[in-house]
Parts: C-alpha cells; structure tokens; sequence
C-alpha cells in the first residue's frame, strides 16, 4: 500500500514559545507557594501546577525547524501523521517522531558500467542523473532508505537502456547509443522515472557521460568504423562523379560539340569515372591522332 503525503497541523513557533513561558511561569508560582510554608493552595492546585510543568517541559519536544527545501514527517505511534514543508520554525505534537527528508535538487553520477549493447558487444557505458524528491511521505515510508534506492535504479536502468540499443548503427533509420543521443536519453529518463515513482522521486535530467566500446575490442571496433566510413565516402564519391559524368555528355550532346557513338561514349564515361573516382592524381595521356585512332 503506498503513501500520500499530506500536511500536519501546526502552531507558529513563537506562539507557542509564549504560551509555554506563560503556563510554566504560572506553575512555578504555584509550586513556589506551596513550598513556602504558608497559607498557600489547596493540594488539588499544586497537582495540577505540577502536571502543567511536566506537560510544559514535554511540549519543548514538539519544536522544530525547517529549513527552506526540507521537509519533516512526523510518526504518531507507529502511524503517519504528516509533513512539515512550509520553512520556519513551527511546534507539532510532540510525542510524535519526525524524521528529516531533503527536498533539494541533487545530481548522481553513475560508476561506469560494463554492458552488452543489443549487438552482444560490450561497452562501457555511465550517465548523471539529476533527480528530487517530491512526496516526503513516499520516500520515508515506501522504500527502504530512498538515497540507496535511487543509486540501484539508475544503475540498472542504464544497464537496460544500453541493452536496448546498438552502439552504432548498421542499418538506415537504426536507433543507435552514439547516434541517437535524443532518443537514447528520453528511453533512460522515462524508464527511470517509472522505477522511481515508487520512491515519490522525480527525475529531472539525465545525460549519457561516458559511451565507448570496452577496451578489449575498442581496436577491431575502430577499424569497423574507419571501414564504414571509407564505404560511405566511396558511395557519395561515386554518386557525384555519375552526375558529372552524365551532366558533361548532355553538355556535350546539346551544344553539338562532338558526336560520339555508343562505343566511344562508353570509353569516355569509362575515362572519366576513373578520373573521379580514384584517389590519386590521374596522369592524362594526350591523343595526338584522330579520336578514332
């Protein structure tokens, strides 16, 4: 069963301040009477002088603090009797136990973890999380200390999230840890989120700190990646020097410099696509006869 939280009454500190002050001055003067000697109160009075001191010195119990971004929750007899939120200081019902939640903004940078991505390769892999506590009541009373908590969901929500996806991506429109860093983030926001509800805990922001192939294969991973690399650039080369070679023959054809048959036109587009596409400096031979010979 989950907890609300919920307010407790309270009194304003220094009112109450006063009205103990009061009810303890008016007791002392009774006691003080009664041990004088003299004509004094009747016994009924001095008991209930007496009880007023002890009920006095117990009330001092229920003063408290709050300081601004804190919250108390009070414990009545095993029960949840409510928070304190409201920064001051303030009196409650003293017999009840308050235990102190802190309601301020704090980061958790996650130890770096050893995962297998969806591709079965490990990485390493951490992330800083920024979270609060927003019910008190969930916190204290929901989880087991809510500080230990929030430490082993982030770590396994990282290791999920990194489980999910590819380091890279291998595929068109392939969601990936390196190359989808929006998606990836939202995925380990929302999961987090979900696993710390329970806690009365919100996540704020979180951010992939470290992502990279574990040492063991990083080498075989970066010859992968230069290899792709290299295939990318050879498609795009290749995709701009058809175009060329296909825009210079309609300039050819439609400004009627020269005529060429299928033949030829093979061995030009042949020549020029070597010029293009090779990595080197062509070195052109100069043809001194006819086009034919």
């Amino acid at each position: 069963m989950t907890t609300r939280e919920r307010r407790i009454a309270t009194v304003p500190g220094f009112v109450a301040l006063a009205g103990l002050l009061v009810v303890e001055l008016v007791a002392a003067v009774v006691l003080l009477a009664a041990l004088t000697g003299g004509p004094g109160p009747s016994g009924a009075v001095v008991a209930a002088a007496a009880a007023l001191a002890v009920a006095g010195l117990v009330a001092v119990n229920g003063f408290v603090i709050v300081q601004p971004n804190q919250a108390k929750v009070a414990i009545f007899l095993g029960s949840y009797a409510g928070s304190v939120r409201t920064p001051g200081f303030h009196w409650v019902n003293p017999l009840t136990v308050r235990r102190h939640v802190s309601l301020r903004i704090r980061n958790l940078d996650t130890d770096v973890l050893k995962v297998n991505d969806a591709n079965g390769n490990p990485i390493e892999i951490s992330a800083v999380i920024t979270w609060q506590v927003h019910d008190a009541a969930k916190a204290v009373f929901d989880v087991e200390r809510y500080e230990d908590f929030v430490d082993i969901q982030a770590e396994t929500a990282v290791r999920h999230v990194a489980s999910v996806f590819p380091y890279d991506a291998y595929e068109d429109r392939q969601a990936s840890l390196s190359g989808s860093a929006d998606l990836v983030i939202a995925t380990l926001h929302d999961d987090l989120q979900e696993r710390l509800e329970v806690a009365g805990v919100t996540v704020l922001d979180t951010r992939l700190r470290r992502l990279a192939f574990a040492p063991e294969i990083a080498a075989d991973m970066l010859r992968r990646q230069q290899a792709n690399a290299v295939v990318a650039a050879r498609r795009r080369i290749v995709e701009g020097a058809v175009g060329m070679v296909d825009h210079a023959l309609a300039s050819l054809s439609e400004r009627d410099i020269v005529e060429l048959d299928e033949e030829r036109k093979a061995a030009m587009v042949s020549n020029l696509m070597v010029v293009l596409v090779s990595d080197r400096g062509a070195q052109p031979v100069v043809n001194s006869g006819s086009l034919y010979t």
